[in-house]
């Protein structure tokens, strides 16, 4: 368990307690070959939505409040994270953990002239955004409404469900709102940009998990989704905001039902239209690639059952860090997704379970525990860059690997054990013009949280380095330092 303090550099373990993992091994070796390329990488993030942000924004410890968003965003001392979800609200007001909506009242109708509220905080959010996008330089801004207003809903609510009116199926007595909500969500990006986020590689979304109707959301089949995403293009390029703002859909809570929204959406000539396709998979993943053009988010993703864990590895538990070290791995190399995303950063204790990575308390003196989660994740964000081209791997004993080139130009390469052994590994790059001169390497495991480790490099560009048992280690090599003049 990990209780606040601020991070300093660890001391180097020992693998593995056993002599047997004192003993020497002979290498195997990873190829990492450049010219074979796969998805783009979006990045990593979490969602601060339903007031969670608060827990940062309201904080009267500066300090603490400082630590916290360097454990999220920061990449030397924290995950690194490169993406914020945020809630866009609904609600008429912000009781118990509800975020609140822009435009409380009914104008009177769809064509009448919205009243809108901003109230320069969204449920603590837009300060958790300033941060990431000027102090820690996060660009992917994603806001996403789980409902409409209830007034422009079938059933005038905005929990339970409910459609959207004006999408098939869905006639209201009170007219069509397709348009006055494709207009309320513009209007969220640009009191965004107003608050210092530019709009540029933000994006928005418009239902969450529309399949289920628990105490909030809206409904929405794939022929509505698909609908409602023209009018909503058509606005922003009235707007002339298509270049620097996407659409995301559907956020369904698993991955079959969001493929059959996406063949209603293809069907309905609206893919193009996407900027990427987002899921869930809590009633079911996949492991393989979804059949679409565009990137696929897996956008939000945690164990919502589990007992709160700060543990790394004790059996493979669902909420252990070595567990999602690799539940990250199988999305990115088998479904090929491009971005990410935990469930929540940050969460007060109750409920106890391991839907947040960082659990917070509310009041002072704000005792923090940071979850192995966030670290399985910083292994991966700080060093997969926004931009990053996933490139083929190969070989390698009793390790898994993958790798990608950076828009920089500097390669990461990570390395997972799968088992209780250590490894030791050399990794060779292929397929390109530049030797390898200096690289780094990070180690998290149970005694480690994102720290660096030993690796060397030979002559020929070679690294060497020793992988411990059920860790994950990232090799980084730099960016080539240009030719001499």
């Amino acid at each position: 368990m990990k209780i606040f303090a601020f991070a300093g550099v660890l001391p180097l373990a020992t693998a593995l307690p056993s002599w047997l993992d004192l003993a020497p091994r002979q290498a195997s070796t990873i190829t990492v070959d450049l010219t074979k390329t796969y998805q783009t990488m979006d990045g990593f993030g979490c969602s601060f939505a339903f007031q969670r942000a608060n827990l940062i924004t309201n904080m009267s410890d500066k300090t603490k409040q400082r630590y916290l968003l360097d454990l999220l965003f920061n990449t030397t001392s924290g995950a690194g994270l490169s993406i914020v979800r945020n809630g866009i609200g609904s609600s008429p007001d912000s009781s118990s953990d509800h975020m609140n909506t822009f435009a409380p009242k009914n104008p009177g109708g769809p064509k009448a002239t919205p009243q809108y509220s901003w109230d320069g905080k969204d449920s603590g959010q837009l300060f958790v955004s300033q941060e990431a996008y000027n102090t820690y330089g996060v660009r992917q801004i994603y806001g996403d409404a789980w409902s409409a207003p209830g007034y422009m809903k079938t059933n005038n609510n905005e929990n339970n469900g409910g459609t959207l009116c004006g999408v098939p199926g869905a006639n209201c007595q009170s007219g069509d709102w397709r348009q006055a909500f494709a207009d309320y969500l513009v209007q969220y990006v640009k009191y965004y940009g107003e608050a210092g986020v530019p709009i540029t590689r933000s994006s928005i979304g418009f239902l969450n998990e529309p399949e289920f109707s628990p105490g909030y959301g809206m409904n929405s089949n794939g022929a509505q989704a698909a609908d409602f995403i023209k009018v909503l293009y058509a606005t922003l390029q009235a707007a002339n905001l298509t270049s620097q703002v996407g659409i995301g859909c559907c956020e369904s809570e698993g991955w079959g039902n969001q493929v059959n929204m996406l063949n209603s959406i293809k069907s309905a000539n609206a893919e193009s239209m996407l900027a990427m396709v987002t899921s869930h998979t809590y009633t079911g993943g996949s492991n393989s690639p979804m059949n679409t053009k565009v990137p696929v988010w897996l956008s939000e993703q945690c164990d919502l059952n589990g007992g709160w864990t700060t543990t790394w590895y004790s059996g493979g538990g669902a909420g252990e860090g070595y567990t999602w070290a690799n539940n990250i791995y199988n999305a990115v190399t088998a479904t090929q997704v491009s971005g990410y995303l935990y469930w929540e950063g940050v969460q007060w204790p109750s409920p106890n379970t391991n839907e947040k990575m960082i659990k917070v308390d509310q009041q002072s003196p704000y005792n923090i525990e940071v979850s192995k989660r966030l670290w399985a994740f910083a292994n991966w964000s700080r060093f997969v860059r926004p931009g990053a081209i996933r490139v083929a791997t190969s070989g390698g004993s009793g390790v898994k690997s993958t790798a990608f080139k950076n828009v920089d130009g500097s390669i990461a390469v990570v390395v997972i054990s799968t088992g209780g052994s250590a490894s030791n590994v050399s990794i060779k790059v292929s397929g390109g013009t530049v030797t390898a001169t200096q690289a780094t390497a990070w180690v998290t495991d149970a005694s480690h949280d994102c720290a660096a480790t030993n690796v060397s490099v030979a002559a020929d560009g070679t690294l060497s380095g020793s992988v411990a048992a059920r860790s994950i280690t990232t090799y980084l090599i730099p960016t080539p330092a240009p030719p001499a003049a």
